[in-house]
């Protein structure tokens, strides 16, 4: 406990409980200040009622019966209340007590608080507070009339006890309320803390355990176990990607050093260099073209080009794309139709989707014999528009659909064809900055890729969407969408 209350008075909490629980004790001080004030006042109002009262009807009786009247009363009134509450004092010029169970008085006209021994109620004297007025009759003598003020001091007395208990009461629970809280908050957050120690330990598996509560720190352990979930996705996407370059970026190293030490060892003239440095170059074409994939994908991933994004014709977009692929078709003998409804509109890059869409097209037509079908799709739902590029060729496993997205990955019946096997890993990247969702399935036979695009109303209303800018115009030329490898 030693260990951790220092660090509970330290936490934000508690300071901003200890500043709560003062601004609350201010604010409590002046209304007991005024409380005081109003009921101090009431009382002595209340006791200056009762002395004006009875000097009233003593006044009446000097008038009525002059000196001796006023005598006679006063001794009947101290009879009847030898201890009080009522004080009286008669005396003349030469302040002789006349009447009265007050010692002789000094002073003047007006209200005075006085401090006299009285009797107290349960025998003996005590010092006790009087409130009186004192008035000189017509004919010179000194008249005063005074209650015992101990009620009021009782009362004052009453608040302060009241206060003083209260305001050590609220200053126990605010402190206690604080430490509490604080070591609530103190726990959660070292909580954080563990999880964030074993993380920077190598342990990229932990996440931040949560209450259930739905509570702000829940959200906030929500998204950063979020966090921890796609930073865990791209460190494991690096490691994967290093694996890769390392296994399938060594064949082509290998051959083209098998070919330099061939051309070494056996080249005799100059027509043996230069076909063994086309050779090579073409080698590192492919190995270039790998890496230009890479960080194309890279940058695609990092979501720069969202800054490009814009209302297009997805319409007009198809139309392009398949009248650049119509003549690959052709010339590998294969039947490429395509059926596209008029006015559909996507928000997004055009330069990245038209390499999307190509990327797609392209697949199907390479890993299709001659006499194949490909078949282009696309129509306009409620809230969504769907492309659809499907073909009769030998299509993809089941088992192995899940990872054909995966950067270097091939099937089986691929691998002896040209391609790096980044392809459909830049299609993935391209459809998950676009929100476009992918799913394969069997066309039996062949494959079926099913791409949807949320409709461009959808995607203003998604949190954080880039603003729209004006509507795209005519599609620019994509000779840049040629057939490449994949």
């Amino acid at each position: 406990m030693s260990v951790i209350l220092p660090r509970v008075l330290r936490t934000s909490s508690f300071r901003l409980t200890v500043l709560y629980a003062g601004l609350f004790g201010v604010s409590v001080l002046i209304l007991f200040a005024v409380i005081y004030w109003a009921t101090g006042l009431y009382m002595t109002s209340s006791l200056d009622a009762a002395v004006d009262s009875d000097l009233t009807e003593l006044e009446d009786s000097f008038r009525s019966g002059g000196i001796a009247a006023v005598t006679a009363r006063i001794d009947e009134r101290v009879r009847q209340m030898p201890r009080g509450p009522m004080f009286y004092l008669l005396q003349d010029r030469g302040e002789s007590v006349l009447a009265g169970n007050l010692p002789a008085f000094h002073g003047g006209q007006g209200w005075f608080d006085l401090t006299t021994p009285q009797p107290a109620r349960h025998g003996g004297e005590r010092e006790g507070a009087i409130r009186a007025r004192g008035v000189v009759l017509p004919d010179g003598k000194y008249l005063m009339v005074g209650i015992d003020a101990f009620p009021r001091l009782e009362m004052h007395e009453l608040i302060l006890k009241a206060f003083g208990w209260g305001s050590m009461i609220t200053l126990v629970l605010a402190f206690g309320g604080g430490a509490l809280i604080s070591g609530g908050l103190l726990r959660r957050i070292e909580t954080v803390s563990r999880a964030a120690r074993d993380i920077m330990d190598g342990d990229f598996s932990r996440r931040i355990p949560g209450r259930g509560t739905d509570d702000e720190f829940d959200h906030l352990v929500s998204s950063l176990n979020t966090m921890l979930d796609r930073t865990e996705q791209a460190m494991e996407s690096v490691r994967q990607v290093s694996n890769d370059i390392a296994h399938d970026l060594r064949t082509p190293l290998t051959r083209l050093r098998q070919r330099l030490e061939l051309a070494q060892h056996r080249a005799r003239s100059v027509e043996a260099w230069r076909s063994a440095a086309a050779a090579c170059i073409a080698e590192m074409d492919a190995i270039l073209e790998t890496f230009g994939a890479l960080l194309r994908i890279a940058q695609i991933e990092s979501g720069v080009s969202m800054r490009r994004f814009d209302r297009l014709d997805l319409s007009a977009l198809l139309h392009t794309v398949a009248e650049v692929y119509q003549p690959m078709a052709d010339e590998k003998g294969q039947r490429f139709t395509a059926a596209i409804a008029a006015g559909l509109t996507v928000r997004g890059d055009r330069e990245l989707l038209t390499q999307m869409l190509a990327n797609v097209i392209e697949n199907a037509m390479k890993h299709s014999p001659p006499g194949a079908s490909i078949d282009l799709h696309a129509r306009a739902f409620a809230a969504a528009v769907e492309v659809v590029v499907s073909d009769s060729g030998p299509g993809i496993p089941a088992a192995e659909r899940d990872h054909v997205f995966r950067r270097f990955y091939r099937l089986e019946g691929s691998r002896s064809t040209p391609g790096s096997g980044l392809g459909l890993s830049l299609v993935a990247a391209i459809a998950a900055l676009h929100q476009v969702k992918i799913e394969l399935a069997d066309n039996a036979p062949g494959l079926r890729v099913l791409l949807r695009f949320s409709s461009p109303e959808a995607s203003e209303c998604r949190p954080g969407a880039p603003a729209l800018a004006h509507p795209a115009t005519e599609p620019r030329p994509i000779g840049a969408i040629a057939p490449r490898r994949s």
